[in-house]
């Protein structure tokens, strides 16, 4: 009876599962090559997949619960998605170069999006980027409102300049990023203090940090530095986006799962140099922890023991090594120093040899993987070219002897053909004269011969 009840129970959430998972798709259109003359009165968020991608899969169930948030919300934008290979032009068009590709179609206008595929930061996307390019701040309510909301946001204070105009081209470009905003000198915070007008100000960490021409050159490149907070969370995708900022990455490789000193420490340790010397570092460094070293092993073709410091640059792929043991936030700071002056050496690097090092790990790598994951897949994957390789190779070699046996055989062939004018010749030698008996003499036995001389 208990397990009728179970398998009735089982069913129901099953069918709930579906009935769900169908409710979230109606809010989700699927998209033909009519989109591209009917999308430009409306925006729309649109998932470029391929049937056969499993990322693609996997993002299906997410894309379902982002159209029925939108939906739920009354957002304006539209979530659609589209077979790229059935409507390959219309992808092309798009600048769609892998599966999947999430872009945000505003007008004439293709957003590409580069975070986590989860559905919040999905929405987050849509919200930022289908509203107004720099949005105003009114009021000082507003502003803390802004404040309370978003962990880093930059603003624009002043009127109408050169230095706007800068503004509003590096909004259009790193909007995809983090959200712009514009204000009256009279909304600001008080504890914000201004040397001159107009300004661009980012706010994160609970301060801010002011845009100086002279010491931070295209105002481009300083937002694009200035979007992370201080202090992360580190992962592989983080770390690849960081590689734009052109900044050093210090890291804290740590076990979460281990709650011991040494663990803890060291985490504490880089927080407290993120907080504490900001001024100091934050144009050149940022800060942050990873649990584990798989990444990092990968990163930099080595084993690194856990817990334990390293410092990323991930524009060449340079990286430094305590040189010294951490024991206090000084020490950290000491060591940041010593790599900013020169006197710890870097290791790793883009040099051909350690590109060629690259190759050769990474093929390594790959080809464990595979025999850890599933070892008959392995077997057969590298098994049956070196079967093939290896007929290839006996059939040449069993060629090359046929070769040598024909090429003999010819030369015999050839020695023949060259030797019938002598035997003719000799033929004629041999042929009897007019006159002469046709029939051949036979040659008598000796002892016959010997009686005819007795």
């Amino acid at each position: 009876m208990a397990a009728r009840r179970l398998g009735a129970a089982l069913r129901l959430c099953a069918t709930v599962f579906l009935l769900d998972m169908a409710f979230c798709k109606g809010y989700v259109e699927d998209l033909d090559e009519s989109f591209k003359e009917n999308r430009k009165d409306d925006i729309w968020l649109v998932d470029f997949y391929a049937p056969w991608c499993g990322h693609c899969k996997k993002l299906e169930p997410i894309w379902n619960e982002v159209g029925l948030e939108m939906k739920n919300i009354g957002s304006p934008v539209k979530v659609g998605k589209m077979d790229a290979t059935s409507y390959s032009s219309i992808a092309s068009e798009f600048g769609v170069r892998g599966y999947p590709t999430i872009k945000l179609l505003k007008g004439d206008l293709a957003y590409n999006y580069r975070g986590p595929r989860t559905k919040d930061d999905i929405i987050e996307f849509a919200h930022r980027v289908s509203g107004a390019l720099i949005r105003p701040l009114p009021s000082q309510q507003m502003f803390e409102h802004v404040q309370k909301r978003h962990r880093v946001f930059f603003v624009y204070i002043g009127g109408e300049s050169p230095l706007k105009e800068k503004y509003i081209d590096a909004a259009s470009e790193l909007i995809v990023y983090t959200y712009f905003f514009s204000a009256s000198e009279e909304v600001v915070p008080e504890y914000v203090t201004l040397k001159e007008m107009p300004a661009v100000l980012v706010f994160k960490d609970e301060t801010y940090f002011v845009y100086d021409e002279y010491e931070d050159g295209d105002l481009s490149s300083w937002i694009n530095r200035e979007r992370f907070q201080n202090y992360l969370t580190m992962d592989g995708f983080l770390l690849y986006e960081l590689g734009d900022t052109g900044k050093l990455v210090a890291i804290a490789v740590i076990d979460e799962k281990n709650t011991s000193v040494e663990h803890t420490r060291l985490k504490s340790i880089i927080q407290e140099v993120a907080r504490d010397y900001r001024d100091q570092f934050h144009r050149d460094f940022q800060f942050g922890h990873m649990d584990g070293n798989d990444y990092i092993n990968t990163l930099l073709m080595d084993e690194l023991k856990v817990p334990t410091v390293v410092v990323l640059n991930t524009s060449n792929q340079q990286y430094f090594l305590l040189d010294r043991q951490i024991k206090n936030a000084e020490d950290m700071v000491q060591f940041i120093n010593n790599i900013l002056d020169g006197t710890v050496d870097a290791q790793g690097g883009d040099s051909i040899l350690q590109r060629l090092k690259r190759i050769v790990f990474d093929a390594k790598s790959t080809i464990v993987s595979i025999f850890k994951s599933s070892p008959l897949m392995g077997c057969f994957l590298f098994g049956l070219p070196l079967g093939v390789i290896s007929i290839m190779c006996y059939g040449i070699y069993t060629a090359d002897t046929d070769g040598g046996y024909l090429e003999e055989r010819y030369e015999v062939s050839k020695s023949e053909t060259e030797s019938p004018e002598p035997v003719e010749e000799s033929k004629e030698k041999q042929e009897p004269r007019s006159g002469d008996s046709l029939v051949p003499a036979v040659q008598e036995p000796k002892d016959v011969l010997e009686k005819k001389k007795d």
